[in-house]
């Protein structure tokens, strides 16, 4: 099956690409390396030709609201509306769980998108991930100085590989009925602490000689979004299918492999 993978050169998007070439499909990169913008459409009709499905896990680094939900709204519209044209049976997207609950413009985002996506001329299945483990290491990324201010977060963080490789399985099956939008869920093994994740990533880097030495400090973020994030908002919902890498062997892995 020809799958066509919006934001297949990202942190899940590589992942999606791998898991449908072992199972045989053949991918189909939407990224502006390939000549594609998911934004203006440019490149999109040409690209999607033949492709019987679509993943879009696209992304856009921001935190506000209206520059999040223009992004995705704007994906999301262009992507069903050629899916559509090129006779794609399936879209399946990825978004977060706990969106709808926590008042943060990246989520706001989101659920836009999936707002957009019910109205898609092609069956939608979106899969609702928690944060992956690689989150810990973007975050510390885009804290530079010596202090790091975490919130306090409960999360079920999971491997961005096992997120791919669900991607691809949902896309390359049966797609929901027509009009309909199926929802589910992936979450890790066990439920985590946020900042001590980070903590964990910023001791391996500072003694691997990558990072230097880090401290942080977890906060208690005032408002719903602080009281949700603390009191489990972002954790999944009960019977929701768990992956199998903990947090701790995701991160031994990397340390092993120089890729932290």
């Amino acid at each position: 099956m020809k799958v066509a993978v919006a934001g297949g050169t990202g942190v899940v998007g590589r992942w999606t690409v791998s898991a449908l070439r072992d199972a045989g499909h053949e991918p189909v990169v939407l990224a502006r390396s390939a000549g594609v913008d998911l934004v203006s459409g440019q490149g999109l009709a040409a690209a999607l030709a033949g492709c019987e499905a679509v993943i879009d896990v696209s992304n856009i680094a921001g935190t506000k609201a209206a520059v999040v939900s223009a992004f995705f709204e704007a994906v999301s519209r262009n992507l069903t509306r050629e899916a559509a044209v090129a006779g794609a049976r399936h879209i399946v997207a990825l978004s977060i769980i706990g969106i709808d609950g926590v008042p943060y413009g990246y989520y706001q985002g989101k659920v836009r998108q999936e707002e957009v996506l019910r109205s898609s001329p092609v069956p939608v299945s979106v899969l609702r991930a928690a944060q992956f483990h690689e989150f810990a290491g973007q975050y510390l990324a885009r804290m530079p100085g010596r202090f790091v201010i975490v919130p306090k977060w409960r999360s079920q963080p999971v491997a961005a590989r096992e997120v791919g490789a669900a991607l691809a399985r949902l896309a390359t099956g049966s797609p929901p009925p027509a009009g309909e939008l199926a929802m589910s869920q992936l979450a890790g093994p066990r439920e985590e602490n946020m900042a001590d994740l980070i903590r964990q990533v910023a001791r391996a880097q500072a003694a691997s000689g990558r990072g230097k030495r880090r401290q942080v400090i977890e906060v208690r973020i005032p408002g719903a979004a602080g009281r949700s994030m603390a009191g489990g908002g972002s954790l999944p919902g009960p019977d929701v299918p768990l992956g199998t890498q903990a947090f701790t062997e995701w991160l031994a892995a990397q340390v092993r492999e120089g890729t932290l």
